[in-house]
């Protein structure tokens, strides 16, 4: 029988600890990109958050347009735990497909994944709507179709290439050198954006 993944059923993995794709904190890879930003007034969108170890680690470093999306409101306890002091107003607990707004940035991090694999499509074409001009995503993507049923969902870089020129002139996909070693040469670096 296939998981309805709404709201309820990611509530309810939040409210039973059952996320074992969380690492326990910011992927290297996204880190290393991070460091290397300097305007701190990007507006920059995670969505499908989770614990948000990429938005504490944003928050910290002094970022201060940083907005998460998941529709588990569960999801953002770490966050809340960890940055008291994270705006409220940039908690968003929604559709990420029925968000409105403008974004520089947009982080994927486990998010493309755990989405049903029949979105895709919509995903590329919602994210190419919520980035501002010259905006980009970076992030992650899994390297390989997994063998049992999702989520996860993983792929093949022809599979993202193929969902995602539609909506973007640039697309580069290629294999993460700064993956955690369980997932090192099963991790994928996406930077979309146009032009």
């Amino acid at each position: 029988m296939k998981k309805e993944l709404n709201a309820n059923y990611w509530n309810d993995r939040y409210l039973q600890a059952d996320t074992p794709w969380d690492i326990g904190g910011i992927a290297p890879a996204l880190k290393a990109y991070f460091d290397q930003l300097s305007k701190k007034d990007l507006r920059i969108l995670i969505p499908g958050a989770g614990k948000s170890h990429e938005a504490i680690y944003l928050h910290q470093q002094g970022f201060l347009q940083v907005f998460v999306l998941d529709w588990a409101p569960e999801a953002f306890a770490l966050l809340r735990q960890a940055a008291p002091d994270f705006p409220e107003r940039h908690f968003l607990v929604c559709d990420f497909f029925e968000l409105q707004g403008s974004f520089d940035l947009i982080v994927e991090q486990t998010f493309f994944c755990a989405i049903d694999p029949a979105l895709r499509g919509d995903y590329a074409k919602k994210v190419a709507e919520l980035l501002a001009p010259g905006g980009q995503l970076i992030g992650l993507l899994f390297a390989q179709p997994f063998p049992f049923p999702g989520p996860p969902f993983g792929g093949t870089k022809a599979e993202y290439e193929t969902i995602f020129q539609p909506f973007f002139t640039k697309v580069e996909i290629e294999e993460s050198a700064l993956s955690i070693k369980p997932r090192m040469g099963n991790e994928l670096w996406v930077r979309l954006g146009q032009g």
